[in-house]
């Protein structure tokens, strides 16, 4: 579903809403070993959207990956037991994109992370982890988008068919209203986004958000 003539049940609210990034770690990047096409390519549009939220002042959640001991998805068991440094703690790999924090921040605090609670990177933005594909399960980010008055959810980052989409599920479950910033999510297909629009998600470019969030409509 696109910009126009969207359902009004389905349209974003740009003052109550809220920025999602998902898995965008350096590991993930198109040039690593354990990388997804494409992911890269996207940090300037991801950043430039980044921006916006923090000149609109609206909530900012980096959700993570940690992998430690044997609380993984099973389709990663066997290589991260074999001792894969794919996101491991204290790796360089797990830390997000270069360029995408303002002088790309602090690091991880990887055992808070790993604990459940939020780590503050700067004015209303977090960094969050979650231990499976989608950012709501055994997170506190419901909590947290509700208690900062957010009932729009923008996604983006790394991986459509993966995590992005099991939130967009997830999101959708829990009644947000749900974009999707179709030029700064890596290994988009036609398919792909047709299949989330038919979820009832908003799909928006960058520069469409960016208008949206600097009329505040």
């Amino acid at each position: 579903m696109t910009g126009a003539g969207i359902d009004p049940h389905l349209a974003p609210h740009w003052d109550t809403s809220a920025l999602v990034t998902i898995d965008m770690q350096r590991d993930f990047l198109s040039e690593s070993r354990f990388g997804y096409a494409g992911t890269t390519e996207i940090v300037p549009a991801l950043r430039e959207l980044v921006d916006a939220f923090r000149a609109a002042r609206r909530p900012i959640v980096h959700i993570v990956r940690l992998y430690r001991g044997d609380d993984v998805d099973r389709v990663r068991r066997t290589l991260v037991g074999a001792g894969s440094e794919m996101l491991r703690p204290g790796t360089e790999g797990r830390l997000l994109a270069p360029g995408l924090l303002i002088g790309d921040g602090p690091g991880l605090d990887d055992d808070l992370l790993l604990s459940g609670a939020p780590q503050p990177l700067g004015p209303h933005e977090y960094a969050l982890f979650k231990p499976r594909w989608g950012a709501f399960y055994r997170t506190p980010l419901d909590e947290m988008l509700r208690e900062r008055q957010a009932d729009t959810v923008v996604f983006a980052g790394c991986n459509l068919p993966h995590c992005p989409r099991a939130s967009i599920v997830e999101a959708s479950e829990r009644d947000y209203r749900v974009v999707l910033a179709t030029d700064a999510i890596s290994r988009a297909t036609e398919q792909g986004l047709r299949e989330v629009a038919g979820l009832g998600t908003v799909l928006l470019d960058v520069e469409a958000i960016t208008a949206g969030l600097a009329g505040r409509s």
